[in-house]
């Protein structure tokens, strides 16, 4: 559970009486505001802050009006921003890194640190990574899945197996995987941290966590992977309009850590099929949340040059080291 300072409490009150006040026309009226187009993935977990963030207010109590975007997936969120048609997305600092190396000027903010895991039936007999040999492990996100790469790392390290060429792998999408570990055509599973969730409310088990891999590897586990990325030019333009995200997707955080009505108004969007399911979503989003403080890019620089050892240029192109400008809250 994450604690509020009593400062905390207060910045959500404010924001949530702003908003009253404009939507009473007492203050300002939203038309006036500068609108911001957030790209987002239909059914992703980042819904439930934007949702958060339009259905209190904390969009124009900070001085702008939300537009969020449905999209298919992820390749389809980044034409949109590179293409203007958004103004911001939600997505790994990994690729934030790969287009500054190219010349492009996106940075990034913080939103989350959730991470999956490999997970595995009670029975199936596998007790650690090395009794993964000759297994079928089902992946989501495909072969440069991060958690995946990072438990490749470690599996190499500690049990000194290289799990891409000892298992075979089947890449779906994660409703798909989950389905494929519950009914046994697979005999374990690597799955987006939602979808984890739901695999061990259904009675699966963590058989080792991206965070404990991480660690083991002398990675930071408050390093966030994922967060809002936008161009710098959006922030020399409209500075008041990225300064108000900020602010708005801190306040809904506060809000979701805390509050469990703002979060049982959100279950139908969740949709968790059973209350252990939705328990378990709201504990997984609720330990996601980052530090509210500036990345260690150190740190960040260590995992980016794990992760080019192991995905290459199929992951991060020419980048070999974090590239300046990467996270704007530095």
């Amino acid at each position: 559970m994450i604690k509020m300072t009593r400062r905390g409490v207060l910045g959500v009150g404010l924001a949530t009486g702003l908003a009253a006040l404009m939507a009473s026309g007492v203050a300002v009226f939203a038309g006036d505001l500068p609108t911001l187009t957030v790209a987002a993935l239909e059914g992703g977990t980042v819904n439930w802050e934007l949702d958060t963030i339009k259905h209190y207010g904390l969009d124009t109590a900070n001085g702008f009006t939300l537009n969020v975007l449905p999209v298919a997936g992820n390749p389809a969120a980044e034409v949109a921003l590179q293409g203007g048609e958004a103004e911001a997305i939600v997505t790994d600092w990994f690729w934030v890194a790969r287009m500054r190396a190219e010349g492009k000027d996106f940075t990034f903010i913080p939103y989350s640190r959730a991470v999956g895991g490999l997970l595995v039936k009670p029975q199936s007999g596998i007790m650690d990574l090395a009794d993964l040999k000759g297994k079928k492990i089902g992946i989501a996100g495909g072969p440069l899945d991060k958690s995946w790469l990072i438990l490749r790392a470690y599996a190499q390290q500690r049990f000194n197996i290289d799990l891409a060429k000892e298992t075979e792998q089947v890449f779906g999408a994660p409703p798909l995987i989950m389905e494929a570990a519950l009914s046994g055509e697979v005999d374990a599973a690597i799955n987006f941290w939602h979808f984890g969730a739901k695999m061990q409310a259904r009675g699966m088990e963590p058989l080792v966590s991206t965070s404990d891999a991480a660690k083991a590897l002398g990675l930071d586990p408050e390093t966030p992977l994922l967060g809002y990325v936008f161009s710098e030019k959006l922030e020399k333009d409209k500075p008041a309009v990225v300064s108000g995200l900020r602010a708005a997707s801190k306040a809904a955080k506060q809000l979701l850590a805390t509050d469990d009505a703002a979060f049982a108004r959100l279950r139908e969007r969740m949709n968790a099929k059973s209350d252990a399911q939705y328990l378990a979503l709201v504990a997984g989003y609720r330990a996601g949340i980052p530090v509210d403080a500036p990345v260690d890019e150190a740190a960040a620089d260590k995992m980016l040059k794990l992760m080019a050892g192991i995905g290459g240029e199929d992951l991060l192109g020419p980048v070999k080291e974090l590239p300046p400008g990467t996270f704007l809250t530095n």
